[in-house]
């Protein structure tokens, strides 16, 4: 058996008699308790925030999306297009054209985000849930049909159920070298009737999506294209696909996955979590200083022990250790109780979603969480350094008795 464990085990339990250390103790595993509960508890509410925004993410964006690296337009060539669409692992190809119009609906005017995509989008079946009126459809009976988020019928009052009133989209006209607002020839002019609304999230919900034939007129992209959208096969790794069209296309263009397509806010719910993370770790230093002081206490109350472990042959080294894992006892103990209540806490709130968001807006009711085993990790390597940060000068004092 391990003498110092041994020892400090010893300790660990008749230093009860002892009513105020004792209080100290109960002090710091509590503190340490609350602390890790804590640090569970939210390191797994961003993780469920930031896999929420990836189910969001996988109702409107593509896997894979190809963009210029330069500029907003491009021209494809068909036996890229062709070959995209025979590489392994790849579904769908869905030719895109988005950029900024002025929409009109009755009176209301906005600036909105226009769309213009192929037959294949319908096809991809993405936003087939989000669908709150109307249907997805781009057509119906050879007339072109526009699909318009949450946000855009807010704005201009849009009604699916109103035949006699279309939507009005106007494009600066690409000849005209001096804008004029006020003339009307300025402007390309078309208008379609409004056949579903769709509903997932404001970044999301300004979009008017229409065909790409009348997305190209309207803009005057021509053959011109902004995007390719690509869906993978469900068992396909878009990591290898990705590698596969960068290497067709060359570095002309840029190939993203739906992760590097929404880094920004990836990276701040990271960075959010990262600063949270160290707050908390904070607190569990302020709460393992109790630590400290009932170690340093309990040395003192040791004294004589100490004095005969040295005369029985023990050096500064095991000392020192014997009072390490004391400290290590009592962090752990509070640890791994503030791990089960938090795992606990985190079970309840994924199956009965006890604490809501508090929005009526919300996407979601309650707080999304998710559990994952590098966050138990982090908790323990912040414990234990912790632990023996605190433990280190008490240890230090005793093996110099």
């Amino acid at each position: 058996m391990n003498f110092p464990l041994f020892v400090a085990r010893r300790y660990f339990i008749s230093k009860k008699k002892n009513s105020f250390i004792s209080i100290i103790s109960i002090i710091s595993m509590l503190g340490v308790c609350v602390s890790t509960m804590a640090l569970v508890v939210v390191m797994s509410v961003f993780n469920g925030m930031g896999e929420l925004n990836r189910q969001l993410f996988r109702s409107f964006d593509p896997d894979l999306k190809v963009t210029p690296a330069q500029g907003k337009r491009f021209t494809i060539l068909p036996q890229h297009l062709d070959k995209i669409k025979k590489i392994k692992g790849v579904k769908f190809v869905t030719q895109v054209v988005e950029d900024n119009a002025l929409a009109t609906y009755g009176n209301r005017r906005v600036v909105t985000k226009i769309k213009g995509v192929d037959e294949t989008f319908t096809q991809r079946h993405q936003l087939d849930t989000a669908m709150i009126e109307g249907k997805l459809a781009l057509a119906n009976n050879g007339e072109p049909k526009a699909v318009v988020g949450g946000t855009v019928q807010q704005l201009l009052g849009i009604s699916v159920n109103d035949v006699f009133t279309p939507l009005e989209l106007a494009y600066p006209r690409s000849d005209v070298k001096t804008l004029n607002l006020t003339n009307t020839d300025a402007f390309n002019q078309q208008i379609i009737r409004v056949g579903g609304v769709y509903m997932l999230e404001l970044r999301f919900d300004d979009y008017v999506i229409v065909p790409l034939e009348f997305a190209t007129e309207l803009l005057g992209y021509g053959h011109q294209r902004s995007a390719l959208e690509i869906q993978l096969q469900p068992n396909a790794k878009a990591e290898l696909v990705q590698t596969q069209i960068q290497t067709l296309l060359g570095d002309k263009f840029v190939v993203r996955t739906r992760d590097e397509q929404n880094a920004d806010l990836l990276r701040a719910i990271r960075i959010e979590k990262l600063f949270v993370t160290v707050s908390l770790g904070l607190i569990i230093l302020v709460s393992a200083i109790n630590i400290f002081f009932s170690l340093s206490m309990l040395v003192i109350e040791k004294r004589d022990d100490i004095k005969m472990l040295f005369a029985m042959g023990a050096n500064a080294s095991t000392v020192k250790r014997i009072f390490l894992f004391e400290g290590s006892l009592i962090a752990f103990t509070g640890a791994l109780f503030g791990l089960f209540l938090g795992i606990g806490a985190c079970l309840l709130q994924k199956q009965y979603g006890l604490f809501s968001m508090g929005m009526v807006s919300s996407v979601v009711d309650a707080y999304p969480v998710k559990m994952e085993w590098p966050d138990f990790v982090i908790t323990a390597v912040t414990v234990i350094s912790i632990t023996i940060l605190v433990s280190f000068i008490p240890a230090q004092r005793a093996s110099r008795l």
